[in-house]
């Protein structure tokens, strides 16, 4: 026969306190790092899309003042009324003035191509007039959207001597009979400037056809390159909203960005940062709170062990001392423990049991029996108020947060009809625990006027998404305009909600229908049907499906209460059920409730059945 361990009980209580302050730690640790993360999450999405709107408005004013000196340009170009060399000085004086430009070129209808150029900017840059007219030619103009769009810019830099971008606009001048088509070419510097401007977030400029403008690695602009790490992007450059937050992938790295339009030229900004660096401080904070567990850890061993010694000296006497007892030797005496605490107290009523032993024998058999049943009942008591009062705990905790989140989704939100879901059911679960220990002081449970097609439809709410896992569809077929009846919308819930369990138990992972109708029975009845195609009911055991602990599952899966629990309800709601069944062919269960009348009230109904409200959990035990 093999020995059992013996285990210390200084053993167990140093490991029940290093559990206990372990969860309590993990709990705290988790759920500061959870909130840490989440509200850093928020920063960094609404850190990321405003700067990317507030970029976007920088680009765009100096695309517009990109776009009036261009218009200066091309006004002193037709201007009539000035000489060549005139036109010359002042062309000159602009491209001074306006130093970012490079190129100036117009293209008319019919006509060739005329341009202006900085001839000192492209002597530095070691290119001519012939390298533009060149990449223009293997690049040509988009004419027809230049003319729909008026305005057009893409990265035109072919070298990486000069990083240059072309701007075009549809230009009408009153002395030309069609609108021409203006480009100027642009250095980037003042973009690229912007963009390198932050140190921690990338800043790049994508024009209307995906291809890469500006970056903050400048080295980036040159060859030309298409943003493909972006979804959607298309989606992305015509969104015409203020800007928006996007997660993807780049280079195998995990990005967060904000992007943001910018008009003219239809360009998109997009502003981002590695979600790595951004939780560089969650990840420090979650390290630092777990080495302050891990100390804490090795505080409470070393209490632990010293106070469970201290603790379990006098209980070791004790057990020394019921040793001899238990021999038969009641002329026996324990030391008192010298602090006047309850091992103390222990001992000495221990030394006084050994004293009365002996007399006490005779009347502790005669109250053996009477021991036993109290200690039943006294259990049973206990059980039912401890779960409730422990329940209810976490129950508060829930609904604590879920009208915490509430408050921070908006109600277009999706979230928002799943919060208001836990809510009302985390309401309905504390009512559930209410009716518990109002069942202890013998309370009542009040019925009000109810729509049973209401309670059918929340009842469905709540469990569509479990049946729809395992594969199990809910159809109604619901009469309009029924009457209403007098009954406690929770109960005819828990019912409802029992039966769907069951079905759904009894169809063992296989698909299945449940399908739920209401008719008016007759004139002062109402009928509801609960109707699956599951394997039915032996009818040798229908009769008692609704007898209290019969259950046909195997041991530990159910208690059979659940339809016992139904049973009571229905008959407190003046009601009738009953079952319908064959092997095969599914299992209808039917029950009539009475129409309400018209002088009937909220009223309170005494709990005859009471050990049906013993809790939600019962409808988890079910044949």
């Amino acid at each position: 026969m093999i020995k059992k361990l013996n285990i210390p009980i200084r053993f167990k209580i140093l490991v029940a306190i290093l559990f206990i302050i372990t969860v309590v730690v993990s709990i705290i640790t988790f759920t500061m790092a959870n909130m840490f993360h989440t509200d850093k999450t928020a920063y960094i999405y609404d850190t990321t899309s405003t700067i990317a709107v507030h970029k976007s408005q920088e680009v765009s004013s100096l695309m517009t003042g990109y776009r009036e000196r261009l218009q200066v340009f091309v006004n002193l170009m037709y201007e009539q009324d000035l000489y060549q060399e005139q036109k010359s000085k002042l062309l000159t004086q602009l491209f001074e003035e306006f130093q970012e430009f490079i190129a100036i070129t117009l293209y008319r209808k019919d006509a060739k191509p005329v341009t202006i150029y900085d001839a000192k900017s492209l002597e530095r840059a070691g290119l001519d007039v012939e390298d533009f007219t060149r990449y223009r030619d293997e690049h040509p103009f988009p004419i027809d959207r230049i003319h729909r769009d008026k305005v057009f810019i893409e990265n035109s830099t072919f070298t990486d001597k000069l990083q240059i971008m072309t701007i075009a606009i549809s230009y009408q001048h009153a002395d030309a009979p069609d609108p021409t088509v203006v480009e100027a070419v642009i250095r980037l510097k003042n973009l690229l400037s912007l963009a390198s401007r932050s140190k921690v977030f990338e800043t790049f400029i994508m024009d209307s056809r995906g291809n890469l403008l500006v970056h903050s690695d400048a080295g980036r602009v040159f060859p030309v390159t298409r943003v493909d790490w972006i979804p959607d992007i298309e989606n992305l450059i015509h969104k015409s909203s203020l800007g928006g937050t996007l997660e993807y992938i780049q280079d195998g790295r995990q990005v967060v960005g904000g992007f943001a339009p910018v008009d003219p030229g239809k360009l998109l900004i997009g502003v981002q940062i590695q979600k790595t660096a951004a939780y560089l401080t969650a990840r420090s904070l979650l390290e630092n709170l777990m080495v302050v567990s891990f100390v804490l850890l090795i505080i409470s061993a070393l209490l632990g062990i010293f106070w469970s010694k201290r603790f379990t000296k006098p209980i070791e006497r004790l057990s020394e001392a019921a040793k001899v007892v238990g021999t038969g030797d009641y002329d026996i005496n324990v030391e008192s423990s010298n602090s006047r605490d309850e091992i103390g107290e222990l001992a000495d009523s221990f030394n006084k049991m050994a004293y009365e032993l002996d007399t006490r024998a005779k009347a502790l058999q005669d109250a053996q029996s009477a021991l036993v049943q109290s200690e039943k009942l006294a259990a049973f008591g206990q059980l039912g108020a401890g779960i409730a009062h422990e329940v209810k705990n976490p129950l508060a905790g829930i609904l604590g947060f879920a009208q915490l989140s509430l408050r921070k989704v908006e109600k277009d939100n999706p979230l928002h009809k799943n919060l208001l879901t836990i809510e009302k059911e985390t309401k309905r679960c504390k009512t559930i625990i209410d009716n518990l220990l109002k069942f202890a002081r013998q309370e009542k449970v009040a019925f009000e006027l109810t729509d049973i097609n209401n309670v059918v439809e929340e009842s469905i709410a709540i469990m569509d998404h479990q049946l729809g896992i395992h594969g199990v569809k809910v159809e109604k077929e619901l009469a309009e305009d029924l009457s209403q009846i007098m009954a406690n919308g929770n109960q005819i819930q828990q019912i409802l909600m029992n039966f769907m369990l069951n079905a759904e138990q009894a169809m063992n992972g296989e698909p299945g229908v449940i399908t739920f109708s209401t008719r008016l029975f007759n004139e002062s009845s109402i009928e509801l049907r609960i109707q699956d195609n599951g394997p039915g009911i032996p009818e040798d055991i229908q009769a008692k499906i609704f007898d209290p602990f019969f259950t046909t599952k195997p041991a530990g899966k159910g208690t059979g209460l659940g339809l016992s629990v139904s049973y009571g309800i229905v008959k407190d709601h003046k009601g009738d059920i009953r079952v319908e069944s064959k092997p095969g062919q599914g299992t209808t269960f039917v029950i009539t409730f009475p129409i309400a009348g018209e002088t009937d009230q909220t009223v309170p109904v005494a709990d005859e059945h009471q050990i049906e409200q013993v809790s939600d959990a019962a409808t988890e035990q079910q044949i």
